[in-house]
């Protein structure tokens, strides 16, 4: 039976859509794309490297510019979101059963290894290029989920709740990746001192303080000490959200108060601010040699073909050794695979990560792009060929 129109739930402000932080990196991307072929890349770069500050103690220090604070500090901010998610996910989601979490589990796993392969077998050889090897393994949530909200109710719950499960648990594989990967010489004290922080962090969550403002105060008091201590500064993020209380007594939940107010600006102004500053390819320079550089073929195809073909066949496999059903048809299943081959965002900051070369952000860049775009338009299409057309009740219900 329809709704009437008394009981029809009021529509979301376009900001809270789905398909919002999608558009928004979107813009962002074309933003970037048109000022780094402007007139205006030079000074846009002048702007973004140009020291304005210091950190330093005890013989460690790090130049401040508004590059470092967007991609070590803002994306801080994103990863202490994400795990924010994780940790509610794990506590009181999908994730607290294991038998449930499982299959988006291991078809991220197999998300990861399948594009780490494919670009190790195209770029692996060449002399300094397998330090990539994550570039394509980690997938956009927000650009996977926005795209994926296009096909409106079509979309099963099933099938949308294993793509957002499998993005969080291969952006906690992207996070462990960069501790363990991609940091640089350590300096001991500061590491010492991140960790009497982190400790302290987890004490006041021990001793019943459910106020946000001391985890606030403690998690950029943790922030410095990593970004002094030579492991990536947006671990702090992580390690703020693990000490975040789940629950406070009167059954109110501060990790999800956290969540929800770091949301819009996470999604809607980090995120595309560091695509705006990080995305954009210069067509001055952009030849055949830029764009079948064995770093851009090995992204493009590890995210295009790893990502789907690492998913879909882990997770049928787990399925059938578990004895579990797939969330949808295998044909579904592998559209959505498809989208968990959208990297953009972690796979461009994982890059930077990967290669300081300004020679290499090219490469890196259009076989993210490439691959990212690829593998939305093949997704969707895939997706619209298999699912059924929602029924008339089912547009206003979901």
């Amino acid at each position: 039976m329809a709704l009437t129109p008394s009981h029809e739930q009021p529509a979301k402000t376009w900001w809270a859509r789905d398909t919002a932080p999608g558009y928004a990196l979107l813009l962002a991307t074309l933003v970037s794309f048109l000022v780094i072929n402007s007139p205006a890349a030079d000074p846009f770069h002048d702007l973004l490297e140009t020291p304005f500050g210091r950190i330093a103690a005890f013989g460690a220090g790090r130049d401040l510019t508004l590059h470092v604070l967007i991609n070590d500090g803002l994306m801080a901010l994103f990863f202490l979101y994400v795990g924010l998610e994780l940790k509610r996910e794990t506590v009181d989601g999908p994730f607290k059963n294991p038998r449930e979490a499982a299959l988006p589990v291991i078809g991220a796993a197999g998300g990861m290894i399948g594009p780490a392969l494919i670009y190790l077998l195209i770029a692996g050889s060449s002399p300094g290029l397998s330090r990539g090897w994550a570039i394509p393994a980690a997938t956009d949530i927000a650009f996977a989920i926005g795209v994926l909200a296009l096909l409106g109710p079509r979309v099963p719950r099933d099938l949308r709740l294993f793509l957002l499960a499998l993005a969080i648990v291969d952006d906690l594989g992207a996070i462990l990746v960069i501790a363990f990967f991609y940091t640089a010489g350590i300096t001991v004290w500061a590491l010492a001192c991140a960790g009497l922080v982190f400790g302290g962090q987890l004490a006041l969550n021990r001793m019943g303080v459910r106020g946000l403002w001391p985890y606030w105060i403690a998690g950029l008091v943790l922030w410095i000490f990593m970004l002094l201590s030579g492991v990536h500064a947006t671990i702090a993020g992580v390690l703020t959200a693990v000490s975040i209380p789940m629950r406070a007594g009167d059954s109110h939940s501060p990790l999800v108060t956290a969540e929800h107010a770091l949301k819009p600006w996470v999604v809607l102004a980090i995120m595309p601010l560091f695509a705006m500053t990080n995305a954009g390819v210069p067509l001055d320079g952009l030849n055949a040699a830029v764009l079948l550089h064995p770093i851009a073929i090995g992204v493009g195809l590890g995210l295009f073909l790893g990502k789907p073909i690492g998913i879909t066949l882990s997770a049928v496999l787990a399925a059938m050794i578990l004895k579990r059903p797939l969330p949808a048809s295998r044909m579904a299943m592998l559209g959505i695979a498809m989208l968990g081959g959208i990297g953009f965002t972690m796979s461009l900051f994982i890059g930077g990560l990967a290669f300081n070369a300004a020679e290499l952000a090219a490469p890196v860049r259009i076989g993210v792009l490439g691959g990212s775009l690829a593998s939305a338009l093949a997704g969707v299409a895939v997706l619209a060929a298999v699912l059924r057309p929602a029924e008339p009740d089912e547009r206003k219900t979901l």
